[in-house]
Order: structure tokens, then C-alpha cells, then sequence
């Protein structure tokens, strides 16, 4: 794979959940590639953002059903791989931060030692020298005496600590991937930008590809490359960051609208009308 390929490449994914009453699509059809840079999904709550990132990663359990005309990962078939392969992908080559990380910790177990863990199930490395691994990550995330957070069980950490141990487990293996699943929505202002850093830091020294799944408009644009919306279960637009303003969905265009704009002050904010037409309605690019 040339450095210029698309780390992940998504064509026509469906995620899908039968029930007594029917089958419901929770991902309709969506198609979208992923290279070394920071792409954000953006939506509302049961957009399917989430269920995009699980996907990915065939994290949908049954009833669940995914289907995909493509869906792979450095090229590799991710639909068609045994669940063996899958958990060395998992992790090893693709990591994902889910949504309140800091709840994803073990309480029983001390930082370390699902540090320790969460390394020695991709690689054949000693304690020791996980161990070595652990604190220099907790050193790249910006955590102050890693030696002493190592000792440490989560209830003893912060949010904002407990975030950064989880960015630095999903890190050891050195992926090229990494999915974040709303990473900052529980964390202060000053906590989220310090995350935000680190992140993008990681993503400029090693290469990465990140997936940043939010629902905070501003957020996305100030912070990611390209951004994808999504509605109902559908990427209804794409756009650069810096095209943004140039969007033409009116989901977007709503979206942008009831966004407060502290420089020029509204008296009162859009109030977003749905259509139903938007579920089948082509999608766009700000760019055309």
C-alpha cells in the first residue's frame, strides 16, 4: 500500500437490526475513505455515527447486520476476515475510543496493568518492556508522572486523565487508524482543548488516520481536514473544513444556522425544519 491509498475505504455500508416489527437501518448506504488526516462525522443523536465507527471495526452484534460493497482496511477485506483476524485488526492496526473512555477502564485494575494488558494481546513483549511502552505513551499523551498514574485504579483518576490513559491504551500498538468516538463530550472547555492537541499532535508525528465522530459542528471544523454530515443514517454531505460556510444540504445549512455566533449575535436561533425528502435525497459536496 503507497503512502497516498486510503487507509480505510467504505463503499454502500449498511448496518441493519431485525425485529419482530420489521428490519430498521441504522447506517443506509454510506460511502466514504479514510487517509492520513482528520476526517470528522458530525450528526445528531441517532445519526448513526457511532454505529458507522462499530461497524468499521465489525463491532455490531447480532440482531445486527452489516453489509457492504466494500469495507477494508489497508486494503484488507474486513467483512470477509475470520474473527481471529479481526481481533488482531482490532486494536493492533485500527483502535477505538468509545464514548465516556474513562467508564471502558477496568475498576479492579490498576492503570498499568490494563496498559500492560492491552499491549501484550498484540505483541509478544515482556512485562518489562510493556511496561517501559506504557509510561513513555503516558508520557506522549501529557500525563505528568506516569510513573505514579501507572499505580493508580480509574476511580482515582480525573475525567480528563482518565481520557488520556484510554487515547494512550488505544495508542501502545502503534495503529494507523484511530476511531474517536465523541472523545471531548464530557470534559470541561480547557480539558477538551488540551485532548484535542494531543490528538492532533499524534495524527502530525505518526502519520495517522483519525476518525472523529462528534456532534459538535464548531468542534469538527475548527479541528478536522474533511467532515462528513450525517442524517437518518445517511452522509447526506462532505465538504473541507474550510468549505464549510460553502454548504449546500439544507441539514447542513440548518445545522449551521442554529449554531450560536458569539461575533455577530442573533436574537433568536434557526429552529431546524426536517423534511423527509432528506432520507433519499442524493448527497452533495460543498465543493461542486
Amino acid at each position: 500500500m503507497t503512502n497516498d491509498a486510503p487507509l480505510l475505504n467504505v463503499e454502500n455500508l449498511w448496518v441493519r437490526f431485525s425485529s419482530r416489527t420489521g428490519v430498521s437501518e441504522a447506517v443506509r448506504g454510506i460511502s466514504f475513505t479514510l487517509g492520513r488526516e482528520r476526517l470528522g462525522i458530525v450528526g445528531e443523536s441517532g445519526s448513526g455515527k457511532s454505529m458507522t465507527g462499530r461497524a468499521v471495526l465489525r463491532l455490531i452484534r447480532p440482531p445486527g447486520m452489516i453489509e457492504a460493497d466494500r469495507l477494508e482496511i489497508h486494503g484488507e477485506d474486513v467483512l470477509g476476515a475470520s474473527e481471529k483476524r479481526m481481533r488482531r485488526l482490532r486494536g493492533g492496526r485500527v483502535s477505538m475510543i468509545m464514548q465516556d473512555p474513562k467508564f471502558s477502564l477496568n475498576p479492579v485494575m490498576t492503570v498499568g496493568q490494563q496498559l500492560v494488558e492491552a499491549l501484550r494481546a498484540h505483541e509478544r513483549v515482556s512485562k518489562r518492556d510493556a511496561r517501559k511502552r506504557a509510561l513513555a505513551t503516558l508520557d506522549e499523551v501529557a500525563i505528568r508522572d506516569p510513573e505514579r498514574v501507572l499505580n493508580l485504579y480509574p476511580h482515582e483518576v480525573s475525567g480528563g486523565m482518565g481520557q488520556r490513559i484510554m487515547i494512550a491504551m488505544m495508542l501502545l500498538p502503534n495503529p494507523e487508524i484511530l476511531i474517536a468516538d465523541e472523545p471531548t463530550s464530557a470534559l470541561d472547555v480547557s480539558v477538551q482543548l488540551q485532548v484535542l492537541d494531543i490528538m492532533d499532535k499524534l495524527v502530525r508525528d505518526r502519520g495517522m488516520g483519525l476518525m472523529f465522530i462528534s456532534h459538535d459542528l464548531n468542534l469538527v471544523a475548527k479541528f478536522c481536514d474533511r467532515i462528513a454530515i450525517m442524517y437518518a443514517g445517511r452522509i447526506v454531505e462532505t465538504c473541507k473544513a474550510s468549505e464549510l460556510r460553502n454548504a449546500r444540504h439544507p441539514y447542513t445549512l440548518g445545522l449551521l444556522n442554529s449554531v450560536p455566533d458569539l461575533e455577530h449575535p442573533r436574537e433568536r436561533l434557526e429552529v431546524l425544519k426536517r423534511d423527509p425528502a432528506w432520507r433519499e435525497a442524493p448527497s452533495v459536496s460543498a465543493r461542486q
